[in-house]
């Protein structure tokens, strides 16, 4: 499955040079996240009170293209086919008017409410 959220570039999104500062994509990327989840059936808070707990554990990412303030960026999101029980690997995509900004692999796992490594939860296993 694949999900899309749009972003648009705010003034506070950029840098002194009115392009969106590089740490603010980590922001974009993270909504996707979420709302990839929340798609899935459950909001994430409930996730979460269920003891279920996503955390990036490594990112591999690469900076093509600035955005600018007052685009609108689409930020795709989808699991990769590399995945087991315990991790996810997410790719994600941020891009504007047709071009590709940022490109990102995000491993994510699931810890507890005592931070110990879980499976994740049945319903998103697939």
């Amino acid at each position: 499955m694949e999900h899309k959220i749009e972003v648009k570039v705010y003034y506070e999104d950029t840098d002194c040079l009115g392009i969106v500062y590089h740490a603010n994509y980590l922001r974009f990327m993270e909504r996707g996240r979420t709302e990839y989840y929340n798609n899935l059936g459950k909001p994430i808070w409930q996730l979460n009170e269920e003891g279920y707990n996503f955390v990036v554990f490594e990112m591999k990412i690469k900076f093509l293209k600035p955005a600018k303030l007052g685009d609108v960026c689409q930020v795709t999101t989808k699991v990769s086919e590399e995945k087991s029980q315990f991790r996810r690997k997410m790719l994600q995509r941020v891009e504007s008017k047709g071009q590709l900004l940022v490109d990102a692999e995000v491993d994510i796992i699931c810890l507890d409410k005592d931070r110990q490594l879980r499976t994740f939860p049945p319903d998103i296993l697939e």
